[in-house]
């Protein structure tokens, strides 16, 4: 779950996040943009598909999309977590779900999100990231780190300066 510290980057600016992570057997908020894991929706899919308000999902860095390829277009969002800086799995599910599955929502990275791969996390098919590092944050405020279209959708990042 983001902290209070999380800002949610998306479309090069720093944008109000209006998802609500809901976890494991807490209450829905009525209509609102809430963003469920994995186990919660394979166990309430029914239910949740049903729902009105707009619906995303967490997948975790050991979750695969087993259960999950019939579905996808149902989530506006797909939030893939980076346990740790050094762990690529993320960045595998993100592939597999632009290229070979086709999924057209957004796909966000949150977690150890660090300035060093948002360059990655673009070429990637990420289009949101979920920043709590205070250098990174900095680093995009201050536009060392400059998002630039490149030809087809995926847009590619420079880092201009190290963060300090």
């Amino acid at each position: 779950m983001p902290t209070f510290e999380t800002e949610l980057y998306r479309g090069g600016r720093f944008v109000a996040d209006d998802a609500v992570y809901v976890a494991d057997g807490e209450p829905l908020p009525a209509n609102a943009f809430a963003i469920v894991s994995k186990k919660r929706y394979l166990a309430e899919r029914a239910a949740l598909d049903a729902r009105a308000g707009r619906l995303g999902l967490v997948l975790e860095t050991a979750d695969t999309l087993d259960g999950l390829d019939s579905t996808l277009d149902r989530f506006a969002t797909i939030v893939l977590r980076f346990a740790r800086y050094a762990d690529g799995r993320p960045y595998s599910l993100a592939h597999r779900l632009r290229h070979r599955l086709g999924y057209r929502g957004e796909l966000r990275a949150a977690g150890d999100v660090l300035q060093d791969q948002i360059v990655f996390m673009l070429r990637g098919g990420f289009d949101a990231l979920e920043i709590s590092h205070a250098g990174t944050r900095a680093a995009l405020r201050a536009n060392r780190i400059v998002v630039v279209p490149t030809r087809g959708n995926a847009p590619a990042a420079q880092i201009l300066e190290a963060a300090e």
